[in-house]
């Protein structure tokens, strides 16, 4: 019995009997005789070669297979690429695999991962675009640079470009860092330091401070960092360090309260957590405390402590002159009168520092003392006695509250009772009590009116008795105001009769 076989052009056989590898077939047609022919055929447009026990094929037919046959083993410690035309095939290590040849251009190229993970950049550039199994791509910017870590342990940084690694049961990462930013957040800065100083030594500049330092970092003339003590921390090369002692004086100089308190806001920001900040504004004074301890006064503009290692306490106090109303206060007089008064006092401190250690409430105990002192006043007089002298009140309350303040250095000014309310009835009360005197008082000045103006009287007759003349005058001026009063006076003859006839006339 004759068996015919047909090999396609695009395809190769694999001639077998009974199981048995003879040969391999090119395309064309064979006849052979039996039955126990068989042919297994393989499209070579799929370039790898998925043939059965080709381990054992190998060993027995090595010679003739690798005629047909691009062969690739990979141990324990390599991995392989082969490139089958235009597209890529990654091997894994431990791996037998085999390819066509001859059909589509195969090559192949085996690495060894002992020595090194990364890919040469010419693979990298034709794996472009491929997604190929255990090889991890990665692409640095120019503005970056690149932490490599395998296993997750730094391997080595990367300059900006595009970069391939072999994965095969490892863990491959990359960890990108702006060198834009001088202050990146390094990953684990201090392994970086201790086990990578040739890294730190090339990229980067290390501040490490003692007990007693504090750094102040700058790029481009820019604070951009500030370090307490015993810490370090890692920058890129450029940025410039200002190391600070302060185990002596922890107060900032008028240069750097200008650059880190008064300058840009982003600074003061990154300062705040840093320094203790007191402003002192004009006519008022500032007592600085160190531990609980007096240190100094302050004069006024900004002043600035570091915080590290003290504690540190300001208060600021206003010398300029102050007021204080005390308003509202209901008292009974010594006759019993409810009164409600209106107080204002001014006061300023001259001495902050024996103000501020003994009270802790100045506002609250001036206004305290002075209601006492207003009660005290108000309570020893009677009501006529506070409304006939208000200013002996003022003078009774500035007396008690200068002696009270004078031994926490508060100089009290002045002191006004400004209004003193009276009950309704009260008022009504007053004001009849006034209305009466000033209608005595109205009567009695008419009277004397009365009675001077009659005098005067008595006094010019007697002057006209003696005096013809002077009567005539006087006479003279009566009928001049009668002749405002009138339109036309006729007289004839003479002008001794005239006020006779005008006094008959007027009784007719």
């Amino acid at each position: 019995m004759w068996k015919n076989f047909y090999i396609k052009p695009n395809e190769i056989g694999i001639l077998y009997y009974r199981s048995d590898f003879k040969k391999i077939l090119q395309p064309g047609t064979y006849t052979y005789l039996g039955w126990h022919w068989q042919v297994t055929t393989y499209d070579l447009n799929y370039p790898e070669a998925n043939i059965e026990n080709l381990e054992l094929l190998l060993r027995n037919h090595s010679a003739e297979l690798q005629r047909y046959l691009l062969v690739v083993r990979t141990a324990f410690n390599q991995a392989a690429l082969v490139r089958c035309g235009q597209n890529w095939v990654s091997v894994a290590p431990n791996q037998l695999i085999a390819f066509w040849r001859g059909f589509i251009a195969v090559e192949s190229h085996i690495f060894n991962l002992n020595e090194s993970l990364e890919l040469p950049a010419e693979f990298v550039q034709q794996l472009r675009g491929m997604n190929l199994s255990w090889i991890e791509r990665f692409q640095i910017s120019e503005h970056e640079i690149g932490l490599l870590y395998v296993q997750n342990n730094f391997v080595r940084p990367l300059e900006p470009g595009e970069y391939a690694f072999w994965a095969v049961n490892r863990n491959i990462s990359v960890r990108t860092l702006s060198r834009i930013l001088p202050n990146p957040e390094f990953p684990l800065e201090d392994v970086l330091i201790e086990r990578h100083p040739e890294f730190v030594a090339a990229y980067c500049e290390i501040v490490q401070l003692q007990n007693q330092q504090v750094a102040i970092a700058r790029y481009q003339g820019k604070v951009i960092s500030i370090l307490s003590p015993c810490s370090r921390k890692l920058f890129w090369r450029g940025v410039e360090v200002e190391l600070i002692d302060i185990s002596t004086d922890t107060k900032l100089s008028s240069r750097l309260v200008s650059e880190l308190v008064s300058g840009l806001p982003e600074v003061l920001v990154l300062s705040r957590n840093f320094l203790h900040i007191c402003e002192v504004r004009t006519q008022h004074t500032g007592l600085l405390y160190i531990n609980q301890e007096f240190q100094t006064q302050l004069q006024p503009g900004k002043h600035a402590w570091w915080l590290f290692g003290y504690s540190l306490q300001t208060e600021v106090f206003d010398l300029r002159q102050q007021t204080m109303e005390v308003s509202g206060q209901d008292i009974l007089s010594k006759d019993k009168v409810p009164l409600r008064l209106n107080l204002t006092a001014g006061f300023r401190i001259v001495d902050p520092l024996r103000t501020r250690n003994g009270l802790a409430d100045v506002n609250g105990y001036l206004y305290k003392e002075l209601q006492f002192a207003l009660r005290g006043a108000v309570g020893e007089r009677t009501l006529d006695a506070l409304l006939e002298d208000k200013g002996a009140i003022d003078q009774s309350i500035f007396e008690y509250i200068r002696q009270k303040t004078t031994d926490y250095g508060i100089e009290v000014d002045s002191v006004g009772v400004k209004d003193i309310i009276l009950p309704g009835e009260i008022k009504t009360i007053l004001s009849k009590v006034v209305e009466a005197e000033k209608a005595a008082q109205a009567n009695v000045v008419r009277r004397r009116e009365e009675t001077a103006a009659t005098r005067s009287m008595l006094n010019t007759a007697k002057v006209m008795e003696d005096n013809p003349v002077a009567l005539r005058l006087k006479e003279l001026e009566v009928l001049e105001r009668i002749a405002e009063k009138i339109e036309k006076i006729q007289v004839n003859g003479g002008l001794d009769n005239i006020l006779t006839e005008l006094i008959r006339i007027n009784r007719n």
